[in-house]
């Protein structure tokens, strides 16, 4: 009997109507239904795009003034480069020297002063157009060393200086100075050692050798 009042009982959804496929939703209005649909021809889009080529336009245009600005400090760099190169020639040298004998008897102390020893040096390396020489030697034990050499290292220089085309002026001139102190040094110690009582005398030396716009600066011994 239970089963059978079961059986015979409302349902939960009796009430409501049948479902069926006209029913289900279709011919409902759906949320977005109402707005125009989406084209090519879209406001905001075509605003979008104009943005984006406003954009681009503007970027293309800062790039390109760039370049030109880069461009023109280039030539303008090169022309000033051009002009200053073009307008530096070979300075003009010339020496001058003050001496104060002290309290010694003589003045052991000697100079040389040679503003140009271009015609002396030739024939020259095409790369040089102007040999100047300059040196001050301090003397100690008497004045005959210091005297030797005012009187021979420009001359050795000037045989050793070097002659016709080299590959390096700076190195060859550097060659030139060492081997023109080496070679006046032993002359003089071969003269000196061969004098009775043998001289006792010696020297610093300090030189300068322009060659053109260049200073070379040897020294030897405790003068700078």
């Amino acid at each position: 009997l239970a089963g059978k009042d079961a059986q015979k009982g409302p349902l939960l959804f009796d009430d409501l109507p049948p479902s069926s496929s006209a029913d289900s939703g279709m011919k409902g209005s759906l949320l977005f239904d109402g707005l125009p649909p989406a084209s090519s021809s879209d406001p905001a889009s075509s605003a979008t795009k104009q943005v984006s080529s406003a954009g681009s336009q503007e970027k293309g245009q800062k790039r390109k003034s760039l370049e030109e600005e880069e461009e023109k400090n280039g030539r303008e760099e090169l022309v000033e480069k051009k002009v200053c190169k073009g307008s530096v020639g070979i300075l003009g040298l010339k020496g001058y020297v003050a001496e104060r004998k002290g309290e010694r008897e003589d003045m052991q102390d000697a100079h040389v002063i040679l503003n140009d020893i271009t015609e002396e040096c030739r024939p020259l390396p095409s790369q040089i157009t102007r040999v100047s020489y300059f040196a001050v030697f301090d003397g100690h034990g008497g004045v005959r060393a210091s005297k030797f050499a005012a009187q021979n290292l420009h001359q050795n220089l000037i045989k050793k200086f070097p002659k016709g085309e080299v590959v390096s002026v700076e190195k060859t001139v550097k060659r030139c100075l060492l081997d023109t102190f080496k070679h006046t040094d032993e002359e003089f110690l071969k003269q000196a050692s061969s004098q009775k009582p043998a001289w006792k005398d010696g020297s610093t030396a300090t030189c300068v050798l322009a060659v053109d716009n260049i200073l070379y600066i040897a020294n030897l011994g405790d003068s700078r």
